[in-house]
């Protein structure tokens, strides 16, 4: 039985970049695919004989889709295929609309006045209810195309492990908070070592740093209470069917403590055997 990947969500949220990656890491894509055909195409790809296992249906890049008929197509794919996931790229209003401007691209449901911002209003209000039925979604405001690439990467490639895939993300909070977080947890209430001299060009990547955040009494605190929260809260994310679990991590700039939390974080989860990818979104800040 074929594994099927609907790919969509906003114009300039990065759908052309998720689909080569996706290709790159072996599926079978479908690019700019009308929603009507959805079906169709699926029980041709995916029917008996037929050789491809894993397959990205990349939709609504043309722009004019009917979104309020996708729905009822996935909830009639799904009862074709075991598995059927949604991925679903979004970005905050203020990057999309920067991102159309600086390229000086039309937005594919450009308004009558061709101000972008009402094209960019417009496209969400429509595709809302199909964010709702996502699997994932991935917030890509704050992310270049080799990090998205990194995070398709890290989310969709075969890995032999058919149970949740569980990201954890550390982030700065002056950048904005990921849009895509199922938990968020704030760490800024722990001393930061920006303000200490040796530390401050170092990352929560450098073993002085880790030292200086994990050694913390309030910190060793704050990882048992988080570690014995995910015990509970992961096996029982699984029982609900949910495929992907993104963990976000905050502290001010995303460069210290933070990305030390997430990285002991991951360790701790690798033992109580919880397989958990790290993205560290503002490390290189």
């Amino acid at each position: 039985m074929s594994e099927f990947l609907v790919v969509t969500g906003m114009s300039g949220a990065g759908r052309s970049t998720a689909g080569a990656t996706l290709e790159d890491l072996g599926w079978f894509v479908i690019d700019n695919l009308p929603s009507s055909l959805i079906v169709k195409v699926a029980e041709l790809v995916g029917g008996s004989g037929a050789e491809a296992e894993r397959v990205a249906l990349v939709i609504g890049r043309g722009g004019g889709e009917p979104f309020e008929d996708v729905p009822p197509i996935l909830a009639t794919l799904k009862e074709l295929r075991n598995r059927v996931r949604v991925l679903f790229l979004d970005a905050s209003d203020e990057v999309l609309i920067r991102r159309f401007e600086g390229n000086r691209r039309r937005h594919p449901l450009e308004s009558e006045s061709g101000r972008v911002e009402e094209s960019v209003a417009d496209e969400r209000r429509l595709l809302d209810p199909l964010r709702s039925e996502a699997d994932v979604v991935l917030d890509t405001s704050e992310l270049n195309t080799n990090q998205l690439r990194s995070r398709i990467i890290e989310i969709f490639a075969e890995n032999g492990n058919s149970h949740m895939r569980t990201s954890i993300v550390s982030f700065g909070y002056k950048y904005g908070v990921p849009l895509d977080a199922d938990l968020m947890f704030d760490c800024r209430f722990l001393p930061n070592p920006y303000w200490v001299e040796r530390l401050r060009d170092l990352t929560g990547l450098d073993e002085p740093v880790q030292r200086y955040v994990l050694e913390l009494p309030e910190t060793q605190r704050f990882m048992d209470l988080l570690e014995s929260m995910l015990e509970m809260l992961v096996p029982a994310f699984v029982r609900e069917g949910k495929s992907y679990l993104t963990i976000a991590i905050g502290c001010t700039g995303g460069r210290h403590r933070s990305v030390a939390i997430a990285t002991a974080l991951s360790k701790r989860l690798q033992s109580d055997q919880i397989a958990a990818v790290t993205f560290h979104r503002d490390v290189e800040r």
